[in-house]
């Protein structure tokens, strides 16, 4: 974000994962995005399959502008303005009620969040400019536990009370030297993440205690890159240096054959280190564009991982254009990433690092594609692509890819691990672009895809986690007279594969009473596949202008049709033990399913003000 690396941009993420269910980035801030899914540039580290690269817009240098919104999960207020003549400012605050929302609907679970975002740029002169960024995201789930009926049961036995805070804050200076453009950044990454769990959340005795983590990763980075436009040349160096450091205290009940007990406390400081060089090229007719890069990484961890040369990635892409409507492009690449501070820093219970054997992962990608423009109102691109996963963390416990895991709440790559499994994802995606300039505004999105993982270069191919063949997403929007709008959006995607529960060991009461939910067959990993799932949004705008401000109003209809996600049906516990005169060890709950559905019309009024 503006040249600062944010690593985690989602409220309530999984520690060691990517991903969240709401954004911490308030989009009203946003001027531009580029998502690079392939080929992004070497300046851009510690990534694998792609790169959201935001830009937020300058705060008004001449006046000072407020907007408020009421939504249906969040309050918040915005800003944009000025302080005296050579420094602007922006700024997001936003508050959630979904915990009042959520107890309304009766859910078992209760989150809510805070954000903030502010950006404050100063042009010291026509040279010099200093721009200042920090954004953080504050995070509470409680539990519902007065919720009853069998769904609720399920989801209580096993959610964890979560409490999370993240915050970066960075520092940009920028010289402007001619041809040339100096920058130097400083940044500082924060995550604690603390998640506590009891057996049947009773909380009267310590006994009960299954899950008791903190975990807090920091990270400080010094940039310094040079830019220089050389005519059709546009060339890049630089350099960066990083220290991290992670700290866990995690007690934990598990079941490996037997019921166990995890107990380690862990420090880790890291100190990383990377180089980039490219050069961008354009013809003077500017129908053939070309870009090349490479960068190297390293850190101190291991010996491996010191010796930067086994981390060279060179990228490249190329475009040229076949006529004024047509043109194609393709790009190659080799990136790196560096495991996750949850599979470095974890340890066994006699105090020793356990994945001391773990190397980069890495990834090649190819991709080709070409594009038919008709003026800029109508746009269509279609692309093919492959990329090959190598040196991915291998759960020895569950024997999938690491990759394969991260959907729930809590943290991932807190087990044995070693750098064996690979894997593949190929396809082809489409875009469609429309626009009739105060009418007509539609984007589309086609993805048809195979993702396949081993867990080494012997083994076959089977589908991984992320497998769901085809995405589908279209949206847009038409302008009405009278400042009225109205906008739809289909979002369809296809099932996901699933694995089966090993029911002979879920019935084990150890076995259940260490997490509070069923285990998988993972004999049988993703041998099952769920079907298909569609949504359709309908939203309607309508804006009323006064002298000094602006009211907007907006209804909207998420999933119209009250279309039903399927999940595989989940098997719980009833807590009766079937054999209460056998030892512990061999004791059994009588287990049942419980059909997992969900779906249904959500309609929401919301208020914004702008002034």
């Amino acid at each position: 974000m503006d040249g600062i690396e944010i690593p985690n941009i989602n409220h309530f993420a999984t520690q060691g994962a990517s991903g969240g269910p709401v954004s911490i980035v308030n989009s009203d801030l946003i001027r531009e995005i580029n998502f690079y899914t392939g080929s992004f540039p070497a300046d851009r580290s510690g990534a694998l399959s792609s790169v959201l690269d935001f830009k937020l817009r300058d705060g008004n240098p001449d006046k000072q502008t407020f907007k408020a919104t009421l939504g249906a999960s969040e309050v918040g207020i915005t800003g944009s303005g000025h302080v005296g003549e050579k420094t602007t400012y922006l700024f997001s605050l936003r508050q959630s009620y979904l915990q009042f929302l959520f107890k309304m609907l009766g859910l078992p679970f209760l989150p809510n969040y805070i954000d903030g975002q502010i950006k404050v740029k100063t042009n010291f002169s026509e040279k010099d400019e200093l721009t200042i960024l920090a954004l953080t995201g504050i995070d509470n789930m409680k539990l519902n536990t007065d919720q009853k009926g069998e769904e609720a049961e399920y989801l209580l036995s096993y959610l964890p009370r979560l409490r999370q805070e993240t915050y970066t804050i960075g520092a940009s200076y920028r010289h402007y030297a001619g041809k040339h453009v100096q920058t130097v950044s400083l940044s500082h990454n924060y995550l604690n993440n603390r998640n506590i769990k009891y057996l049947n959340n009773d909380e009267s005795s310590p006994d009960n205690l299954t899950l008791r983590l903190r975990a807090v990763e920091q990270k400080t980075t010094l940039r310094a890159e040079n830019r220089s436009y050389l005519g059709r040349w546009t060339v890049r160096e630089g350099v960066e240096l990083s220290y991290s450091s992670y700290t866990n205290s995690t007690f934990q009940r598990l079941y490996l054959g037997q019921s166990q007990l995890l107990d380690y406390h862990t420090w880790l400081g890291t100190l990383r280190w990377g180089m980039f060089a490219g050069a961008d090229y354009t013809s003077a007719d500017k129908r053939l564009t070309v870009s090349a890069g490479i960068r190297t990484d390293g850190a101190n961890y291991l010996t491996q991982m010191k010796q930067f040369w086994r981390q060279l990635s060179p990228r490249a892409s190329i475009s040229y254009a076949l006529s004024d409507k047509w043109s194609v492009s393709g790009s190659a690449g080799i990136y790196y990433q560096l495991p996750s501070f949850t599979a470095l820093g974890y340890k066994d219970n006699s105090g020793r690092l356990v994945n001391h054997d773990l190397k980069y992962m890495r990834v090649s990608e190819t991709s080709a594609g070409f594009d038919w423009r008709l003026r800029d109102r109508l746009i269509v691109s279609i692309e093919g692509f492959y990329k090959y996963y190598t040196d991915i963390p291998l759960s020895l416990k569950d024997s999938i890819p690491l990759t394969c895991k991260g959907n729930d709440y809590g943290t991932v790559g807190d087990e044995r691990l070693v750098s064996t499994a690979e894997g593949r994802a190929y396809g082809i995606e489409m875009m469609v672009k429309w626009q009739i300039p105060g009418k007509v505004n539609i984007v589309g999105s086609a993805t048809v895809f195979k993702s396949e993982y081993r867990n080494d270069r012997h083994s076959k191919y089977i589908a991984s986690a992320w497998d769901n063949r085809f995405v589908l997403n279209l949206s847009g929007t038409y302008d009405l007279p009278k400042t009225w709008s109205i906008g739809a959006k289909i979002s369809a995607i296809g099932g996901a594969p699933y694995t089966p529960y090993d029911i002979e060991k879920s019935s084990l009461k150890e076995a259940w009473d260490a997490q509070g939910k069923p285990y998988y067959d993972y004999a049988l990993y993703n041998t099952g596949r769920l079907s298909s799932f569609a949504q359709l949004d309908l939203r309607i705008d309508k804006t009323f202008y006064f002298k000094k401000c602006m009211l907007g109003i907006y209804v909207d209809l998420q999933n119209v049709t009250g279309s039903k996600l399927r999940q595989p049906d989940v098997l719980m516990s009833t807590e009766i033990i079937e054999n209460p005169s056998a030892p512990l060890s061999e004791q059994r709950y009588k287990m049942k399913y419980i059909a997992q559905e969900s779906g249904t019309l959500v309609p929401t009024l919301g208020l914004t003000v702008e002034f």
